[in-house]
């Protein structure tokens, strides 16, 4: 049985999609990439915006959604985790 994604798994998901579009993504393509419903990603979007790890921008063609250096900050933290979890076959 496929273990369920912890939020730290999901913010990582959406945080290495994200940094990987300097230009930001759109939230439908964040929401696809992710693997995540319209709701589930709503809510994980207010967490991480309310923190300061991504911020949506108004263009004309429709919102766009970056992250920010402390954004990028946490990932390499979360990335450093993964890491040190795996060296010990966690």
């Amino acid at each position: 049985m496929a273990k369920k994604r912890s939020r730290t798994d999901i913010i990582h998901d959406m945080l290495m999609y994200t940094h990987s579009k300097p230009n930001g993504v759109k939230p439908t393509h964040l929401m696809y990439k992710a693997n995540m419903s319209h709701a589930q990603m709503q809510q994980y979007l207010v967490d991480l915006e309310e923190n300061g790890f991504m911020q949506r921008v108004e263009e004309k063609s429709g919102q766009r959604i970056l992250i920010t250096e402390k954004g990028i900050l946490y990932l390499q933290k979360i990335i450093e985790m993964k890491t040190f979890e795996e060296a010990f076959g966690l």
